[in-house]
């Protein structure tokens, strides 16, 4: 198998994130993808292509995205090494990314600054903290 070939299987991992952050911002907005293809004048199915990196998203499109989901076209981009510098990207980005690419992170992330008592976020912090912890011990025994 050749190098081009297994390349057009696998997408590029730029488009991967920039289809992610679209992905994010969208469902951050509440925004449909029927809604948003709309907006651009396209299909569902290409937003769809659009959000898995199955397709590259144009400089223009990219442009005409971040005006319809009223962001920066660099808001796309954060998170990804910077090519000019030293190539190496923000730690934490991949948990808050993956956190915030599930209905269950947005909406705990739109919901938890709600709770104004701090000790109640203290216990939800710890509920979760021994449920992930129960978790990795279970997954540990598997193995």
């Amino acid at each position: 198998m050749s190098e081009s070939s297994d390349a057009e299987r696998h997408p590029n991992p730029v488009d991967l994130h920039v289809g992610a952050r679209i992905r994010m911002r969208r469902k951050i907005l509440g925004v449909s993808q029927e809604r948003l293809a709309e907006d651009l004048g396209l299909t569902f199915q290409q937003i769809q292509k659009y959000e898995r990196g199955a397709n590259r998203v144009s400089a223009s499109k990219l442009y005409e995205i971040a005006k319809s989901l009223q962001s920066s076209v660099g808001y796309f981009f954060e998170g990804l090494a910077d090519p000019a510098g030293d190539g190496v990207a923000d730690a934490g980005e991949p948990f808050v990314h993956d956190f915030l690419m599930t209905s269950e992170g947005l909406e705990l992330a739109a919901l938890f600054p709600k709770i104004s008592r701090s000790k109640v976020r203290r216990r939800i912090l710890e509920l979760v903290r021994s449920m992930a912890e129960e978790e990795a011990a279970a997954g540990a025994d598997e193995d």
